[in-house]
């Protein structure tokens, strides 16, 4: 098994430095990609925008029910990979790439019951 470090690299594009980070080292292992990105997040996103795949992106999990929703931009607090998210990401809260959001299973509070005091 391969063993992964944080690398910093410099963006083809606008040679600003990024971070391929060990989660992103391991999701390009796991699709069988062999070459490290060549672009930073920000360049790559324009890049997609130009060509008009800014939208949803395949496989998110959900159907997306308006094709000019604005998405935006996070890293996810989990694994370290780019999640596009269909809200401004605050910074007071984690944000979650869709397999993790997935892989953590329910996570509300409170359990339902409609918010009555039942004596049953």
């Amino acid at each position: 098994m391969t063993s992964f470090v944080d690398r910093t690299l410099t963006c083809s594009d606008c040679s600003a430095q990024f971070t391929f980070t060990v989660g992103e080292q391991e999701f390009y292992q796991s699709r069988g990609f062999t070459n490290e990105p060549r672009r930073c997040p920000e360049c790559r996103q324009a890049r997609k925008a130009a060509r008009g795949e800014g939208g949803g992106g395949g496989g998110g999990g959900y159907r997306s029910y308006d094709s000019n929703r604005e998405m935006f931009s996070a890293v996810c607090a989990e694994c370290g990979r780019e999640a596009r998210v269909p809200f401004q990401p605050r910074g007071d809260r984690p944000v979650y790439c869709s397999d993790c959001f997935r892989s953590r299973g329910p996570q509300r509070g409170g359990g339902g019951g409609g918010g009555r005091d039942r004596n049953w």
